[in-house]
C-alpha cells in the first residue's frame, strides 16, 4: 500500500495491480523520454491525442501530459507571451486554460473576444511557444470565480436551474456555444492547431442535479465540431457521478483514495491516469490566514506520480489576479469571499516572478524527459514608485446626482433584477437603496442582505447589516419630519460551487422591515465599479485631501511613471476597504482585514507620464498611496 500526496485529506492507496496499470514499462518510458512533439515541430497531423492501454499517445508515440493552468483573463494581455514562454522553459508541454462565460457574454447576446478576453490570441501564442492546449469551455468552469464563471444574468429567471437541461439554461448555453465553439474548433489538432483535448464541464459529479446534463453538454460540443479527445474532471468521491461513457475520466486531487482508482478502472478499464488538478494549496479568503504550500512535499508527490506513469496538470502554474471583482466565494465553513490576488502559491507568482518551486520542477521535468532547456525568459522586475501624496476626494453623496440612470421601485430589487446593462442586470460591485422614513425603530433584514450592507441615516453611518447581523436600531431625529435611509450593499462574490449557486442573488433579495413594516418605496443606484463605470466623467467637485476622510467616498490621484512603465504593487496600509482602478481599469478589491495587503498593478496598464488612480473607499481614506516591489499576501 502506498501513501500519496503527503496530506491526511489526500491519502491514496494503490494495490499492486493498480500500480501496474499506471506504471509504464522501461522500454515505453525510454521512448517517452525521446519523444518531444510540439506544435512547432509537428506538421503532418493524422492521429491526435489518444488513449492506448495505460498511456496517452500522440501520432502513435507515447506522450505524457505535463500541463499547467494559466487563465488568460487573470494575466494582463501584454504578459501572456512571457508567461507561456516561462511555462515551456519550465519543462511543460501543455497549457490548460478555462473559458469564463460571464466575461465573454457580460450582457445577454453581447459577446466579447477582444483585449484581455482574446482567447484565440492566447491559444495562438501558446502554440507559438511550443505548447499543446487543453481547453475547459464549461459552460461552468468553477475556477473560484463569481458563480463559477456563469453569467449572473441567468438568475433573472426566478425558476433558473443552473447546470441542468432546464430550457432557460440550455437556450442561453446554446447561444453561447454557437458563438464560442466555431472560434476554437478551427484550432484543434487535426486542423493544424494546438488543441489536443477538451474538458466537458467541470466537477459535475459533486453537483449532479440532472443525470441527462453531461450528455447534453457533450452533444453540444461534438455537434459544433469538437472532435479531439474529450475528458471529464471530478474529485475522488464524485468520480462515478461525473463521468460519461466513451469520455476519459480524469481526477482532481481532492478526496482521492484507493477506491478512486478502483472506480477509474471499473469505468474505463486500463487507462492512463491524468491528475487534472494537482494543487499546491487553495485560494485565500478575506479575514483568514494566508494559505501556503510545502515545496518539498510538492516535489516528492510529483516524483511519485511520475514513477507511476501519471500525467498531471498543475493548478495553478501562474494564478494571476482576480481583476475587477470577478472572484467568487466558498461556503464550506460559512460564507467566505475570495481575495483579489490569485497567486495560489503557484510556480510563477502573481506578478510573474520565478519561485523556488519553479526552479526545482524545471530541473526535474527536463531530466525525466531528457529535453534541453531553451532560452530562459527573463524574470519579471518590480518597481516601487514614490508615494503619491496629492489626493482629492468626493463623497458618494456628492457623486450620486451624476448617476442619471436610477431605478424607482415599490420594493427592493436584487442586482440581477435591475434593468441595467441592456436589461441584463448588474453583475458586480455595489448597489445603493434609498428610501424615506418617518420614525425610528428596529430595522430587520430577515436574511435578505447579500452580502454586506452599510446603513446610513441622512448620510450618517448607523451600522452594518450582513449575513451574521440582521438587526439595527434607528433613533429618529425629532427635529425632522422625515429622514433619508440609505443601505449600501456590496456583492462580495457569488458562490463558486455547490447547488446553492441557484440562490445567489445579490443586493437586497427581499423586504427590509422597520418595526415589522416593510420599507417602501426605493430609489436604487447601480454602482457596478467595472471599467465602464470608472471611465465615466466624474463631476468637477473634487476637494483636496488634507486629513483622513470618512467614507464612502471616491478618491482621485495621479501616479507619474517612467518610460517604459514597470509592474508594481500598491500597498493598502492606512486604507479601510474598497476598490482600486488605474487608467480606467479595475484592479480589484482591498480590505484591511487581510490577509492580502498589496494589489498588483501591471506595468502594461500604465503609460509613460501621468496615470489616473481612482479609489472607492467605504470606510476611511488615507492621505497617501504607497508602492512596493514585493507582494504582501499575509501570514
Amino acid at each position: 500500500m502506498w501513501a500519496f500526496l503527503g496530506r491526511p485529506e489526500c491519502i491514496l492507496c494503490l494495490s499492486s495491480a493498480l500500480c501496474a496499470m499506471a506504471l509504464l514499462s522501461n522500454n515505453e518510458f525510454s521512448r517517452l523520454n525521446q519523444t518531444h512533439l510540439t506544435p512547432l515541430l509537428l506538421i503532418n497531423r493524422k492521429v491526435g491525442l489518444q488513449v492506448k492501454d495505460s498511456q496517452f499517445t500522440l501520432e502513435g508515440f507515447p506522450f505524457r501530459i505535463i500541463s499547467g493552468t494559466i487563465d488568460y483573463f487573470r494575466i494582463p494581455r501584454n504578459s501572456w507571451r512571457l508567461s507561456l514562454r516561462k511555462m515551456q522553459a519550465g519543462g511543460f508541454n501543455t497549457l490548460t486554460t478555462h473559458i469564463p462565460w460571464n466575461l465573454h457574454e457580460p450582457a445577454v447576446g453581447q459577446f466579447y473576444f477582444t483585449e484581455n478576453t482574446d482567447l484565440i490570441a492566447f491559444i495562438t501564442m501558446a502554440s507559438q511557444s511550443g505548447l499543446w492546449v487543453i481547453l475547459c469551455p464549461g459552460p461552468y468552469i468553477g475556477s473560484d470565480l463569481d458563480l463559477g464563471g456563469l453569467p449572473s444574468w441567468l438568475l433573472k429567471d426566478p425558476k433558473m436551474k443552473l447546470r441542468t437541461t432546464y430550457k432557460g439554461f440550455t437556450k442561453a448555453m446554446n447561444r453561447y456555444f454557437d458563438n464560442l465553439i466555431p472560434k476554437i474548433a478551427k484550432f484543434q489538432y487535426k486542423k493544424g492547431g494546438p488543441i489536443i483535448a477538451v474538458q466537458v464541464e467541470n466537477e459535475y459529479g459533486s453537483y449532479y442535479m440532472d443525470k441527462k446534463y453531461m450528455a447534453y453538454v457533450k452533444t453540444a460540443l461534438v455537434s459544433r465540431g469538437i472532435d479531439e479527445l474529450l475528458m471529464t474532471a471530478d474529485d475522488g468521491v464524485s468520480l462515478r457521478k461525473g463521468h460519461l461513457e466513451n469520455v476519459l475520466a480524469t481526477v482532481h486531487m481532492k478526496n482521492i483514495k484507493k477506491e478512486t482508482f478502483g472506480d477509474l478502472r471499473s469505468i474505463q478499464g486500463k487507462s492512463p491516469i491524468l491528475m487534472m488538478v494537482y494543487t499546491t494549496k487553495s485560494f485565500d479568503t478575506w479575514g483568514t490566514l494566508h494559505q501556503t504550500g510545502d515545496a518539498q512535499m510538492l516535489l516528492k508527490d510529483v516524483h511519485e506520480m511520475f514513477h507511476l506513469g501519471f500525467s498531471l496538470n498543475f493548478y495553478m502554474f501562474q494564478g494571476g489576479t482576480n481583476f475587477g471583482l470577478i472572484g467568487g466565494a466558498q461556503s464550506s465553513e460559512g460564507y467566505k469571499p475570495v481575495v483579489t490576488s490569485y497567486d495560489y502559491n503557484a510556480l510563477v507568482s502573481e506578478g510573474g516572478e520565478y519561485t523556488v518551486q519553479y526552479r526545482e520542477f524545471q530541473r526535474f521535468f527536463h531530466s525525466v524527459t531528457d529535453s534541453h532547456l531553451t532560452v530562459q525568459p527573463k524574470t519579471t522586475q518590480m518597481f516601487a514608485y514614490q508615494p503619491v501624496t496629492l489626493l482629492y476626494f468626493m463623497t458618494l453623496w456628492e457623486f450620486l446626482p451624476n448617476l442619471v440612470k436610477t431605478t424607482k421601485s415599490s420594493k427592493p430589487l436584487s442586482m440581477e433584477q435591475l434593468r441595467v446593462n441592456e436589461r441584463s442586470g448588474q453583475s458586480f460591485g455595489y448597489i445603493l437603496y434609498e428610501t424615506v422614513i418617518f420614525s425610528g425603530g428596529l430595522i430587520t433584514s430577515r436574511g435578505h442582505i447579500r452580502d454586506r450592507g452599510q446603513v446610513f441615516l441622512d448620510n450618517i453611518y448607523i451600522g452594518l447589516l450582513d449575513q451574521s447581523n440582521s438587526e439595527l436600531l434607528l433613533y429618529k431625529d425629532v427635529s425632522k419630519k422625515s429622514q433619508i435611509l440609505r443601505i449600501l450593499v456590496e456583492n462580495q462574490g457569488r458562490l463558486t460551487s455547490g447547488q446553492d449557486i441557484n440562490k445567489e442573488r445579490k443586493g437586497l433579495t427581499g423586504d427590509i422591515y422597520l418595526d415589522k413594516s416593510p420599507l417602501r418605496p426605493f430609489k436604487i443606484y447601480s454602482l457596478e465599479m467595472n471599467n465602464i463605470f470608472i471611465q465615466r466623467e466624474f463631476p468637477n467637485s473634487w476637494q483636496r485631501v488634507t486629513s483622513q476622510v470618512q467614507g464612502p467616498a471616491f478618491f482621485l490621484s495621479y501616479l507619474k511613471a517612467g518610460d517604459p512603465p514597470q509592474d508594481t504593487f500598491m500597498k493598502i496600509q492606512g486604507w479601510g476597504k474598497g476598490v482600486i482602478s488605474i487608467n480606467g481599469r479595475s484592479l480589484g478589491r482591498y480590505w484591511n482585514i487581510g490577509p492580502q495587503e498589496t494589489v498588483f498593478v501591471p506595468g502594461s496598464w500604465l503609460q509613460p507620464g501621468v496615470n489616473k488612480i481612482i479609489m472607492f473607499e467605504e470606510l476611511k481614506g488615507d492621505e497617501k498611496i504607497h508602492f512596493s516591489t514585493k507582494a504582501q499576501l499575509g501570514h
